[in-house]
């Protein structure tokens, strides 16, 4: 983008403002009546998925238009810069590599005279070392037992990717471990996750870059406390506390020995570090080979969008059609409908990817960005939000563009008695299709009166439709298919960032609360009255918190 030109003032944008006062009232039913084989013409395949991008309310014009966007504002560009490892993450000058992390060992990626490719192989051979020795009981804790359960500490994407990895892939999992995890710094969430444990068998992996974040430091700290109190010496840490991080000197004041420390690097972001060291509790459950495959998906998902011309690039493509439902539509929400139980926890995972990247009101020169940026994100797996938020998605006043996610075969084939062994899988999909379907055509009035519905209800029944979705499709969820996916949405997430040009890779709206809450914190502590630093407020609400702490159960 030319000297960081707005993107609203683009001339590509202004174009694209026109043709919506064209095409913004044209229904998806028009579209699908003027073109056949629409269906099939709006699709693309890569690294084992199937996008069907039909029922988005564009034609073939939006599509050219929003490409030409992506060229003008500098994709292509962004793109190879990112891969390369130029600085592109500008207010923080760091480079922006999680590709590197699934990289092939065969590949050579020099930065700052290292080759990064290098070192992602070293540690990744350390973890499967140990993972492998957890696995197979060589590696026991301070009294000798085996270890049965293993808790990730974390928070954002030190706990959001693995947790999210582990329930996508139980299937894969050994069931002999029990793998739990914990961010929330509320006492319960450590509490319920090791109540009824045994220390004695219980593997801690903390997961904080800096060995500082105060939720997961806190939680270590209560953690060994726990461990302890059961365990009675000192020596029980090195045997049952892992860590993920780069800080050598807190990692051994802790008393993690320095060979049980796995590190990362500044040149990947939390939530974009799942494929790295944060991963081990992913290892540990799937096993080296499994997590091998995922970052094979990952990576196939990488070379297709690196390479792929935009018109047929399923990350780019997913990423403009984003933008159009945002900034031209109005849509500010998108949800992510997983029809797979093991992915419940993949809209939670994609909330901080997306509103963590791309919740920013500048550019990267500081400027405002001029329109929205990005939708909000939520949702839950089919058929459950069938009967909680459908509701409002097909009849309500606010457009949410859905994105769908279904699999040909399902891991667990279930059939009622005398009918086929995948029959409730077959009533799973019939689901998806029907829903997609259903939001995009509707049911007009003349179609209500024709079922002989009172002429007082049909308003009731009426569907307006034209209501926009995505629908991915794989043969089934193995952890190939989810490192595509992952990568589908982290370069989808990237190119809606490189069209508003703002820094997809800092976070600085996570530190402000941060830093208030320890301040905070120091006086909640105090007994002594409050000093009126805050608002009337947050005086007052500090001041009755006191008084319910103070007050006896």
């Amino acid at each position: 983008m030319t000297g960081m030109q707005a993107a609203s003032t683009h001339p590509a944008w202004q174009a694209l403002v026109s043709h919506h006062a064209h095409i913004g009232s044209t229904h998806l039913r028009e579209l699908f009546a003027a073109d056949p084989e629409r269906g099939t013409r709006w699709s693309v395949s890569a690294a084992g998925l199937y996008l069907d991008y039909s029922k988005n309310r564009v034609d073939d014009e939006t599509m050219a238009l929003l490409v030409a966007l992506a060229c003008h504002c500098g994709l292509q560009e962004r793109r190879a810069a990112m891969f390369a490892g130029e600085l592109i993450n500008t207010t923080e000058q760091r480079a922006v590599l999680h590709t590197a992390l699934r990289a092939p060992p065969s590949e050579r990626l020099w930065i700052e005279g290292t080759d990064v490719v290098r070192d992602v192989q070293a540690v990744l051979a350390r973890m499967a070392t140990f993972s492998e020795q957890v696995r197979n009981g060589a590696w026991r804790g301070h009294t000798g037992k085996r270890i049965r359960h293993v808790i990730n500490i974390g928070i954002g994407g030190s706990d959001l990717g693995p947790a999210m990895a582990h329930e996508s892939l139980r299937h894969y999992s050994q069931r002999d471990l029990d793998l739990r995890f914990v961010s929330n710094i509320d006492g319960t969430a450590l509490a319920e996750a090791t109540r009824g444990l045994d220390a004695a068998q219980t593997l801690f992996i903390v997961c904080s870059k800096s060995f500082g974040t105060m939720e997961t430091l806190t939680n270590a700290q209560a953690a060994r406390a726990w461990s302890l109190r059961q365990l009675r010496d000192e020596a029980a840490v090195a045997r049952h506390f892992i860590a993920v991080s780069t800080n050598a000197r807190a990692t051994a004041a802790f008393g993690i020995a320095p060979e049980q420390m796995f590190p990362l690097w500044d040149w990947v972001g939390g939530r974009y570090s799942m494929a790295s060291a944060i991963g081990l509790s992913t290892m540990i459950a799937i096993g080296p080979d499994r997590f091998g495959d995922m970052l094979a998906g990952m990576r196939a998902m990488d070379e297709h969008f690196r390479h792929a011309p935009i018109e047929r690039n399923m990350p780019a493509l997913m990423g403009l059609l984003a933008i159009w439902n945002n900034n031209f539509l109005g849509a500010a929400t998108q949800a992510v409908l997983p029809y797979e139980q093991y992915l419940s926890r993949f809209p939670a995972y994609l909330q901080q990817l997306t509103m963590e990247s791309n919740g920013k009101h500048v550019t990267r020169a500081g400027q405002p960005v001029g329109c929205e940026t990005s939708p909000i994100v939520w949702g839950e797996p089919g058929t459950n939000g069938q009967h909680s938020f459908y509701q409002l998605l097909h009849q309500g006043t606010r457009l949410v563009p859905c994105d769908f996610i279904g699999f040909g075969q399902s891991l667990n084939p279930i059939g009622a008695e005398g009918a086929r062994i995948d029959s409730q899988h077959d009533l799973l999909m019939a689901n998806l299709f029907a829903q997609a379907e259903a939001l995009a055509f509707g049911k007009t009035a003349v179609e209500v009166r024709s079922e002989g519905v009172p002429e007082a209800l049909v308003p009731h029944r009426v569907f307006e439709g034209n209501r926009p979705s995505n629908m991915l499709l794989a043969r089934q969820l193995t952890p190939h298919t989810l490192g595509a996916l992952v990568a589908l949405y982290e370069h989808s997430v990237f190119t809606q960032g490189v069209i508003w040009g703002i820094d997809s890779f800092d976070q600085w709206g996570v530190e402000l609360g941060k830093v208030m809450a320890e301040k905070t914190a120091a006086e909640l502590a105090d007994r002594e009255p409050a000093a009126t630093i805050h608002d009337s407020s947050t005086h007052a609400l500090i001041q009755r918190y006191r008084q319910l702490r103070e007050e006896r159960a």
